[in-house]
């Protein structure tokens, strides 16, 4: 079946992997980048296959100016983002609008502008591409974890919204990837406060050996994606990368264990006979 596909963010990294599997699969593809130039050779290669559009996620009236242009888009990847690692207190009033302005409200603003159109051909597939950092949080990455978890709570609220309609939602959580996310993290200026705490050493395990660490093939993660897509009935959550899984496995087991310590404690306030609020049961 031939789709039209969206994605965001698909110059670099696994947003140019991806959009390689899907004109590789006959797909056409609509890649919205800031640099068009950068896909000039792609464009090239597949001309009757791919149309880039010029896109910063940021900017509200680009993104409704994209969907009134492209009303017949069945995959829809918000891939788009980055990451700006250092403490709290270091962040300017600017770094904290800029980090929620594109991991989180972008992503927000792009369904927003395209759903009208999914729900009246009660179908297609919404992706956010979120992160590991989207269910657990390392040092230094407070604003970055603050965008991720609240765009997993947003896709995962959207997806019970809007699943009548036919649309499906899919969280893709990758681990690391061989790509210049390491290189495009942005960081704030260090402080003295912070030095020899637990941000300074993971400033320093970034820095000195992240690159030598990273697991992630982003041609293999694309791959997965694209197959994920095709799915009848795909998961809502899919964490791509060995990283991805040990670090999940470990905090979700973690969380349960204190979880459970917790289950006198949380049944000793309640009010007798009350079963409490739960609209999912």
């Amino acid at each position: 079946m031939t789709q039209k596909w969206l994605v965001t963010g698909a110059s670099g990294g696994l947003g140019l992997a991806l959009a390689k599997e899907v004109l590789a699969q006959g797909q056409h593809l609509v890649a919205a980048v800031r640099r068009p130039e950068s896909l000039a050779e792609l464009a090239a290669q597949f001309p009757a296959q791919l149309t880039v559009e010029k896109l910063d996620v940021t900017d509200i009236a680009q993104i409704y100016a994209l969907a009134c242009k492209h009303q017949d888009i069945d995959v829809i990847v918000n891939n788009a983002g980055g990451a700006m690692i250092g403490a709290m207190e270091e962040h300017t009033d600017a770094d904290i609008r800029q980090q929620l302005d594109l991991n989180l409200l972008a992503p927000i603003h792009i369904s927003r502008a395209f759903l009208p159109q999914l729900r009246a051909k009660k179908a297609g597939k919404l992706v956010f591409v979120t992160s590991i950092g989207g269910r657990t949080a390392f040092a230094g990455g407070s604003m970055y974890h603050a965008a991720k978890f609240g765009l997993e709570g947003f896709a995962e609220a959207l997806a019970q919204e809007i699943a009548e309609f036919g649309i499906q939602t899919l969280i893709i959580e990758p681990g690391s990837i061989k790509s210049n996310f390491l290189n495009n993290i942005r960081w704030t200026e260090a402080g003295a406060a912070y030095q020899g705490t637990q941000l300074a050493r993971m400033r320093d395990y970034i820095t000195q050996t992240g690159e030598e660490n990273i697991s992630g093939d982003p041609a293999k993660m694309a791959g997965a994606i694209y197959n994920l897509c095709q799915q009848a009935q795909p998961p809502l959550r899919t964490a791509l990368g060995i990283d991805a899984f040990s670090v999940l496995q470990s905090a979700y087991r973690n969380s349960l264990k204190a979880l459970e310590a917790q289950e006198a404690l949380a049944a000793s306030v309640a009010i007798e006979g009350k079963t409490g609020f739960n609209p999912n049961a």
